[in-house]
């Protein structure tokens, strides 16, 4: 029986939810789902990005409560530590907080221009130039890491927390049809073939209830 319980919103656009859920599926740590429902206020103002904080996703593991993303990233590196969430080498390990933490706070820009919506496709998709300089800025993360790890994960031959923090903008880039170079672009395939991606995708697939302000119309 799993131990811990992990709340997330929607599959198809929460790009947060996505990013814990990857991060307890690389622990290892047995978990249970519980979704929010569709309609309610908290998980869609996370989703438009109007919540002051937020709350989503939220890992309950026995008495302890974790619900900032990289906090919850932190906590399973604790209670798992063979995992391999952070480098064993202590620059790495340092070089792989930083761009955790660089996602975290930033790209605000990409996030708006480009929300996640898994289901959608958007060819040819004009790019405004404050997201193209937060695209530049993530492809040139992707570049460095690979180029210094040797790849196919940020930070070597598994994914870390790294990998965990920027699935979603890999997904965003094959939504909305961005041009990437050939390593980045092998980069976006290794993440999107994961068998923890796939398996997220088909149920995202599956939601049946769509968030009006998120399905953008060009």
């Amino acid at each position: 029986m799993p131990t811990a319980t992990l709340t997330l919103s929607s599959k198809n656009y929460s790009s947060w939810s996505l990013r814990g859920w990857l991060m307890v599926r690389f622990s290892g740590l047995a978990f249970a789902e519980q979704m929010l429902e569709a309609d309610d206020a908290s998980a869609k103002a996370e989703l438009l990005l109007l919540a002051p904080s937020v709350r989503v996703p939220r890992l309950t593991h026995g008495a302890i409560s974790v619900w900032d993303t990289l906090a919850i990233g932190e906590y399973l590196n604790e209670i798992k530590p063979k995992a391999g969430l952070l480098p064993a080498d202590a620059a790495a390990r340092a070089h792989c907080r930083s761009v955790c933490g660089e996602m975290h706070s930033g790209f605000s820009a990409l996030r708006s221009a480009l929300p996640m919506n898994l289901k959608a496709r958007f060819p040819n998709f004009t790019v405004w130039s404050r997201a193209k300089a937060d695209i530049c800025r993530v492809t040139e993360i992707w570049q460095e890491c690979l180029k210094s790890y040797g790849g196919p994960y940020l930070f070597g031959s598994a994914p870390t927390l790294a990998d965990a923090m920027y699935a979603p903008v890999a997904t965003r880039f094959l939504t909305y049809d961005v041009a990437l170079d050939e390593v980045c672009a092998a980069y976006c395939r290794t993440i999107m073939t994961m068998p923890a991606m796939q398996e997220w995708m088909a149920a995202a697939v599956e939601e049946p209830d769509d968030i009006e302000e998120l399905e953008m119309e060009f």
